[in-house]
């Protein structure tokens, strides 16, 4: 769990989005989407596919532009 303490003279708001960094950097707001509902094994499979189709095309864009 990521923490922050707070500075002396500093804003609570900056320290908020201090703790909001953190929590991003460290994975947890991602974590929290993706246990809010069940997801069905064939849905992951599904969308685990589709998200290495997308990689695979933007890799093989990538490549296509280098060689012109």
């Amino acid at each position: 769990m990521p923490s922050v303490r707070i500075r002396e003279g500093e804003d609570f708001e900056k320290a908020l989005k201090r703790f909001h960094r953190a929590c991003e950097r460290a994975g947890l707001m991602s974590d929290i989407r993706k246990h809010q509902r069940f997801e069905k094994p064939s849905q992951k499979r599904k969308r685990k596919l589709a998200a290495a189709r997308r990689r695979q095309r933007k890799l093989m864009a990538r490549l296509e532009g280098h060689r012109r």
